[in-house]
């Protein structure tokens, strides 16, 4: 098992970043009950949600549980058994591989730095973008101001025997928000700190939609 499995099944985890210090992952957070920055973001779903990077599912789960309609998205099995176990929908799939009812969500969730998947910021929000109507939103986890838009090469790691393979990564930190936004074709709506984390949504231009995925919202396929 690597790293990233291993982190995922809640051992203490840290991000080895090639060429700077490691970096402390919240491995239990990931398992535990949705806290004080997460209830911002849940709050914030008010409609169908693709939960990108979910994880073990906590917030896919709680979206469940909240009656929201909801699609958790992972490319790791683990990450997608143990979303299961929590009972809601998940599919192991590349965000950037085809995602079901693309343009119809309201909202994708992109929680815990999974801004940074693939290294590209404005990449994988023109990504994600595709993904939402119009009018829908991303709700995303920031840096902390002051760190700018930073991109390198990065691994999970547990012990000097599960470290997983490098793959590329973006720390996207509050005050830049905006502007990778834009440079996605999306607009900025609010940026707050919340429970000691960063947070922001991004909206894309249109009216925002009455009624997304009838009949009980997206499922997956």
């Amino acid at each position: 098992m690597n790293g990233f499995e291993t982190g995922l099944r809640g051992s203490r985890a840290w991000l080895d970043v090639e060429g700077g210090s490691p970096v402390a992952l919240p491995a239990e957070r990931w398992h535990a009950a949705p806290a004080d920055g997460d209830e911002l973001l849940l709050d914030s779903c008010t409609g169908p949600t693709v939960d990108v990077g979910c994880g073990p599912g906590r917030l896919s789960a709680a979206l469940h549980d909240r009656g929201v309609p909801v699609l958790g998205v992972d490319s790791s099995p683990v990450a997608v058994e143990l979303t299961r176990q929590r009972g809601a929908p998940v599919l192991q799939r590349s965000v950037f591989e085809q995602v079901p009812d693309e343009g119809r969500w309201r909202h994708a969730l992109l929680a815990d730095g999974n801004i940074g998947i693939g290294g590209d910021p404005v990449r994988l929000l023109t990504r994600v973008a595709a993904l939402l109507a119009e009018g829908g939103s991303a709700l995303v986890e920031l840096d902390p101001p002051g760190g700018g838009l930073r991109r390198g090469r990065a691994r999970i790691a547990t012990g000097h025997e599960a470290r997983g393979d490098w793959f590329d990564w973006a720390w996207v930190a509050a005050e830049v928000a905006g502007d990778v936004a834009a440079g996605a074709g999306l607009r900025l709506t609010w940026v707050t700190g919340h429970g000691g984390r960063w947070f922001a949504e991004l909206h894309k231009p249109g009216r925002e939609p009455e009624h997304v995925g009838a009949g009980g919202g997206p499922s997956p396929r």
